[in-house]
């Protein structure tokens, strides 16, 4: 038995692969103790798209009777389904892609199950990891959108069915589903976690995202899918960060009550030793959210292609009529005008973070939204998915009606461990 008085489904990774080692549980014991809770949750929160607990369990004892300890051993993991997996169907949210079973592991597959992870099943994607929602609610409140398009990720951890869950970004979509979810949600730095045998929604700036409990976890799993030994956060925490406070060209949109919130975390935070300066990003940023639009959506309805070609009927409208029609509309200059605007965006954000170790800045407009037929504004993530940066969310607020709000917190290219480092600074010292 585990020395933590938590059940074992609500354990953090760490926490489960130290467990292990310690031979105080084993990974099928694990693996039973978030079966139970899947059980006895999934018929209210639809998180899974594919759960097969005979696989599991046949998973988890080989586990332990590899004798190895991995530096994920025998955590549960749920994957988005639009990542490939050989023993598992991916569908990619939509009826056309039914049954459809890989014959190879997505890279990020392979390297959690060389780790020791237990790949658990399939979470829900929204049609195509895009707008048209899946069967996922809010674990919190079922009249609530969990957010998207990694709808079944976000609800999976925010419900303690799983410590971890892959998904990934073309806009908001691991951040905004994350905040939604009281969860930690991580966006990596462009380009630095392979997206091998991931469905690509918009190659110029997806990436995969981790869904999870703590930072420590984040910091673990993203080694794992860089393909490099784990390296633990330090042990101390970090002096007081430099902290741009960032009303961003979105700002407007959150909701009173969140804004009061990130206005409130500054204050708390230059208290407690931070340096925090208000941050105004420079004109430069006006056209973001056009040239953002553009790009993805030229780039998505290409890749489109052959269920445009041979099963057009199938896609839902909300598809057909606002992604798909935007992109066949793009012409192939104002595309590539979009790509060299997104490009001057992001060297402005490198001069403005010279000062500054992160910003802090909304992840959404608040609490998860009643009504299952969207995802919520992805605004308050798409400046930072363009501009190729690492972004985390935090559950450190409340929103009105007791559901978690996020805080976002973006570090420049290339600092993702500094941006950890915050992190845990914040966590640690917001009150």
């Amino acid at each position: 038995m585990c020395s933590s008085d938590l059940p074992l489904n609500q354990l953090a990774a760490s926490e489960i692969v130290s467990a292990i080692a310690a031979k105080q549980t084993t990974a099928e014991a694990v693996a039973r103790a978030c079966l139970d809770h899947i059980n006895a949750r999934e018929p209210q929160v639809e998180a899974w798209i594919y759960l097969d607990p005979d696989l599991v369990i046949k998973q988890a004892r080989a586990l332990d009777a590899s004798g190895k300890v991995g530096p994920m051993q025998g955590v549960p993991v749920g994957m988005k389904d639009i990542i490939d997996t050989a023993d598992m169907p991916t569908e990619m949210g939509t009826p056309i892609h039914k049954g459809r079973r890989p014959s190879l592991d997505a890279a990020c597959v392979a390297l959690t199950r060389r780790a020791g992870g237990l790949i658990m099943g399939k979470t829900v994607t929204t049609e195509f990891a895009n707008r048209h929602p899946g069967k996922t609610h809010h674990p919190m409140d079922h009249a609530r959108t969990p957010g998207g398009s990694s709808s079944g990720s976000a609800a999976a951890v925010g419900d303690a069915m799983v410590p971890l869950a892959l998904g990934s970004q073309t806009t908001g979509s691991t951040i905004r589903p994350a905040a939604y979810c009281g969860c930690v949600g991580y966006r990596p730095t462009y380009g630095d976690i392979r997206c091998a045998g991931v469905m690509e929604a918009s190659g110029s700036v997806d990436t995969l995202g981790i869904i999870a409990r703590s930072v420590e976890d984040v910091a673990l799993y993203r080694d794992v899918l860089v393909g490099i030994p784990p390296q633990p956060l330090s042990p101390h925490v970090m002096p007081a960060p430099r902290i741009g406070f960032c009303r961003t060209p979105f700002w407007y949109q959150c909701e009173p009550g969140t804004q009061k919130s990130l206005e409130d975390c500054a204050d708390a935070l230059a208290k407690a030793g931070a340096k925090v300066t208000d941050v105004t990003l420079p004109d430069a940023f006006k056209g973001v959210e056009e040239a953002h639009q553009w790009v993805t959506s030229f780039e998505f309805a290409r890749n489109r292609a052959w269920e445009i070609n041979t099963h057009y009927e199938m896609i839902s409208e909300t598809l057909r009529n606002n992604r798909l029609k935007h992109g066949l509309a793009c012409s192939f200059d104002t595309y590539r005008d979009a790509r060299a605007t997104l490009a001057r965006v992001r060297r402005s954000l490198h001069d403005v973070m010279q000062d500054y170790d992160v910003l802090l800045v909304p992840a959404a407009d608040g609490e998860a939204p009643v009504g299952l037929n969207a995802t919520g504004n992805a605004n308050h993530c798409l400046i930072w998915t363009s501009t190729h940066v690492p972004c985390m969310t935090l559950p450190l607020f409340k929103g009105p009606h007791g559901l978690p709000v996020g805080a976002q917190l973006i570090a420049s290219r290339n600092n993702d461990r500094l941006l950890f480092e915050v992190a845990r600074w914040v966590v640690a010292h917001y009150k």
